[in-house]
C-alpha cells in the first residue's frame, strides 16, 4: 500500500519535530485560526473539528434544562447562591453545619452560574457541557501538535480528530457530562495537563511544566487523589524525554512538585487552619480535618475498602467484584471498554515503531503520556476495593481516544510485517463491540449483526490491501473508515440513547440501555432504584427556577458510600415539609435529619438549611449530643426527623432525641395516624420544647 503520509512511520526512522514547521506561514491571528485553523492544516480538518465538537454539545446538552443531577451537589450549590460561607467550604446547607466531602472547585463553576441564572438545569449541567466540549477540542489540540512531526500535515489532524470523537462518544463521558457529579471539570483539568505536559517536553522550559503541575492541583481540589493518577506517567515523561541534560530535568520536576503542592493544598491547608468552632463540619472525616477526608474516606478507603483510615464504611460497589477484568464485566463493559483492546494494540505497535527514534521523540512522549495514563487509570479503577462508580472510568477516556487516533494513522501508513496490526486490531474491536451489544439482545438486536458485517468488510479489504501492495490506497482508506465506524457504532448508539433518554440517575449515572449497565435484579447497578415504585422522597414541586426533588436525584441510588439499597428507609412527604416551614420560627435550620440525602432534598424543595447529622454516609461524627443540646438552646433548631435512615445516625445522640424530645404526632402534618407514636412514612418528627 502507498501512502502520502510522512514516511517516518513505515520505515521506523525518526523525524525531527522542529522540519515540521519549516515552510509554516506566518500566524494567520488569532481569530482566523481559531476558525479555519492553521494554513498548513488540510481544508477539512477545521471545519471536521466543528462539527465533532457540535457533536459533542449536543449529546452533552440535550434536555438539560429538565435535569437536576445529583441532588447532594444541587443542594450545595444553591446554598452557595445563599451564602458565601458555604460557597466557600463547599457546604451542604447554608447554615454551614457540614460540607460535602469532595473540595469545592467544581461546585464553585456551577454556584458562580446559578447565582447569575438561578439553580436549574442550565446552571447546573450547562457548565458541564462547556467543560465537555472544551476538554474534546484540548484533546484534539494535544494529539495534533504530539504527532504532527510523525504523522505529517494530514496524519497529525485525522489522528486528532479521531481522539476527539472518540472521546465525545464514549458512553459514559456522555453520561457523566449530562450530570453534575465533579469528573467532568476532572478530566477538563488533566487534558489541560497533558496539553501543558507535551509543550514542556518539547520545549523544555519550565512554565509549562509548572502549568501541567497547577493543572493537576485543580484536578486535586476537584476529586482529590483521583486527579493525581497520571502523576506517574506524566513525571516518567518528563524525566525520560523532555530535552536538556539530567540534572535540569530533575530540577525541574522538584520545582514542579512545589508547584503542585501549592495548587493542591492551599484550599485544604486554609479550611484545616480555621478555627473548627466557625466553620462546617468536613464531610466523609472522621475528626473534622480535610487532611483525614484526603487520606482516608477519599483516599485509602477508595483502594483497600473499608474505611480505609476514615469515611466510615466506604466499600460500596458500583462496578463489580474487584479484578483484572472488571472493565469489561456485564456493568463496565459497555461504559469504557469498547475500544480499550484497540488502543492497547495500538500503543503497543505505535512505541515499536518509534524504536529508533531520539530519547526527545517528540511522538513517543506523546505515545508514553498516553499510555501510561490509561495503564495507571485501568490498574487503579481494576483492583481498588473501595467505593467505585462506573462514571469514574470517564477519566480513562481521553487517553483511549488519543491512542485510537494515532494508532489507527500509524497502523494505516505502515507497510512492513506491522501492516497487519491495523486489520487485526479492527477484527478484535468489531468482534468485542458484538460481544457487548449481545448482552442486550433485546436492545435493537440488528446493530450487533451490523457492526459485524462492517468489520468484516473493512478487514477484507485492508487485507486485499496487505496482499496486492498495487492496490489503490483508496480501498484501503476506505476500508478504514469503514473499520471506525464498526468500531464507534456500539459507543454512539449507546451515547444517543442516554441523551435522548432525557432523564438519568444523578447519583450513579451510567449509559446506554438499563438493562446494559444492571446489578442484582436488573437495576443500574446494585444500589436498585431507590425509592420504592411510585413513593416521593419529598412530596411537591421545587420552586420556580429550581430542581425537582424527585427523580433520579433522589432516590435512585443506593448510598454511595455506604452500599445500603434503596436510599431512605423512610418517606419525608410534602406535608410534613409544609409543616416544617410553618413553624420554623426564627430557626436557622429548618430540621436535622440523620443523612445528606434526604437533606438535600428538602433543601431543594424549600430552599432551606437542614442538618445532615451523619453526612453522606449517615454515619460521619459530626453531631454530638453537646452540639445538639446547644442548637436547641440557641434557638437555631427546632425539630429532629428520625428513621430517614436505617443507621439511625450516632446512638448516643439518637438516644438523647428519643429520650428528650416531644413526638409530633403525624395528624399534625397531614398524617393517618394520631397516636403518641406514630410515624409518617417511616419517618418520626421531634420537636424541642
Amino acid at each position: 500500500m502507498t501512502t502520502q503520509l510522512s514516511p517516518s512511520v513505515r520505515h521506523g526512522s525518526p523525524v525531527n519535530s522542529a522540519h515540521s514547521g519549516a515552510h509554516r506561514q506566518p500566524n494567520p491571528g488569532l481569530v482566523r485560526r481559531t476558525f479555519l485553523g492553521r494554513p498548513e492544516d488540510p481544508r477539512w480538518a477545521r471545519p471536521a473539528l466543528w462539527a465533532v465538537l457540535a457533536l459533542a454539545a449536543l449529546l452533552y446538552g440535550w434536555g438539560i434544562s429538565s435535569q437536576s443531577g445529583n441532588s447532594y451537589y444541587s443542594a450545595a450549590v444553591l446554598s452557595g447562591t445563599k451564602s458565601w460561607k458555604a460557597f466557600f467550604f463547599g457546604s451542604l446547607d447554608a447554615g454551614n453545619y457540614i460540607t460535602v466531602d469532595k473540595p469545592p472547585l467544581a461546585l464553585w463553576v456551577q454556584a458562580l452560574a446559578a447565582r447569575v441564572i438561578g439553580v436549574n438545569g442550565w446552571s447546573l449541567v450547562g457548565p458541564q457541557v462547556l467543560m465537555g466540549v472544551a476538554a474534546a477540542g484540548v484533546l484534539y489540540a494535544t494529539v495534533r501538535r504530539g504527532f504532527e512531526g510523525a504523522l505529517g500535515r494530514t496524519g497529525a489532524p485525522a489522528a486528532a480528530l479521531i481522539a476527539a470523537l472518540v472521546l465525545a462518544l464514549t458512553p459514559i463521558t456522555v453520561a457523566i457530562n449530562r450530570d453534575n457529579n465533579p469528573d467532568t471539570l476532572l478530566v477538563l483539568t488533566m487534558v489541560l495537563a497533558a496539553w501543558a505536559l507535551q509543550r514542556a517536553v518539547q520545549s523544555g522550559r519550565l512554565g509549562w511544566l509548572l502549568g501541567c503541575a497547577v493543572f493537576i492541583g485543580l484536578g486535586f481540589n476537584t476529586k482529590m487523589f483521583q486527579g493525581y493518577i497520571v502523576l506517574p506517567g506524566f513525571a516518567l515523561v518528563y524525566l525520560a524525554c523532555a530535552s536538556g541534560g539530567l540534572r535540569r530535568r530533575l530540577g525541574h520536576l522538584a520545582a514542579a512538585g512545589v508547584a503542585l503542592a501549592v495548587s493542591s493544598l492551599w484550599w485544604m491547608f486554609i479550611v484545616d487552619l480555621w478555627p473548627s468552632s466557625s466553620r462546617p463540619y468536613i464531610g466523609g472525616s472522621t475528626d473534622n480535618t480535610v487532611w483525614d477526608l484526603v487520606i482516608g474516606y477519599n483516599g485509602l478507603g477508595r483502594i483497600f475498602g473499608g474505611s480505609g483510615s476514615g469515611g466510615g464504611g466506604n466499600s460500596a460497589n458500583f462496578g463489580g467484584t474487584a479484578g483484572i477484568g472488571r472493565l469489561f464485566n456485564s456493568i463496565m463493559g459497555g461504559q469504557i471498554s469498547w475500544l480499550i483492546p484497540f488502543a492497547a494494540m495500538a500503543l503497543v505497535v505505535a512505541l515499536i515503531l518509534r524504536g529508533r527514534a531520539p530519547r526527545t521523540d517528540r511522538a513517543r512522549a506523546a505515545l508514553l503520556l498516553w499510555g501510561g495514563w490509561l495503564a495507571v487509570h485501568f490498574a487503579v479503577f481494576s483492583l481498588s476495593e473501595g467505593t467505585f462508580h462506573p462514571y469514574y472510568t470517564t477519566a480513562m477516556a481521553p487517553a483511549i481516544g488519543a491512542l485510537v487516533g494515532a494508532g489507527t494513522v500509524v497502523m494505516f501508513t505502515t507497510t512492513r510485517r506491522w501492516a497487519w496490526a491495523l486489520p487485526a486490531s479492527i477484527a478484535v474491536t468489531g468482534g468485542w463491540a458484538f460481544v457487548l451489544l449481545r448482552r442486550t439482545p433485546s436492545w435493537n438486536p440488528w446493530l450487533a449483526w451490523l457492526v459485524v458485517a462492517a468489520t468484516v468488510l473493512a478487514v477484507a479489504g485492508l487485507v486485499i490491501v496487505r496482499l496486492t501492495p498495487r492496490t489503490r490506497s483508496r480501498l484501503a482508506l476506505g476500508a478504514t473508515i469503514i473499520g471506525l465506524v464498526a468500531a464507534l457504532a456500539g459507543p454512539a448508539a449507546y451515547a444517543t440513547t442516554t441523551a435522548l433518554s432525557g432523564t438519568g440517575d444523578g447519583t450513579n449515572p451510567t449509559a446506554g440501555p438499563a438493562s446494559a449497565s444492571s446489578g442484582p435484579g436488573g437495576s443500574r447497578g446494585p444500589g436498585g432504584s431507590g425509592a420504592p415504585s411510585g413513593s416521593r422522597p419529598l412530596g411537591g414541586q421545587a420552586p420556580t427556577g429550581m430542581p425537582s426533588s424527585t427523580g433520579s436525584s433522589t432516590g435512585s441510588s443506593a448510598d454511595a458510600s455506604s452500599g445500603r439499597p434503596g436510599g431512605a428507609s423512610g418517606q419525608i412527604n410534602s406535608q410534613l415539609v409544609a409543616y416544617l416551614q410553618q413553624n420554623q420560627g426564627s430557626a436557622t435550620w429548618l430540621v436535622a435529619v440523620n443523612r445528606a440525602q434526604s437533606a438535600s432534598s428538602i433543601i431543594l424543595e424549600t430552599g432551606k438549611p437542614v442538618i445532615a447529622m451523619g453526612g453522606f454516609t449517615g454515619s460521619d461524627p459530626a453531631m454530638t449530643v453537646t452540639k445538639l443540646q446547644q442548637y436547641l438552646k440557641e434557638g437555631k433548631l427546632r425539630y429532629v426527623i428520625l428513621g430517614d435512615d436505617n443507621r439511625g445516625g450516632d446512638s448516643a445522640v439518637t438516644s438523647w432525641i428519643k429520650s428528650n424530645l416531644t413526638i409530633v404526632s403525624a395528624g399534625q402534618y397531614g398524617g393517618t395516624s394520631t397516636t403518641s407514636s406514630s410515624t409518617n412514612s417511616g419517618v418520626t418528627l421531634y420537636r424541642y420544647g
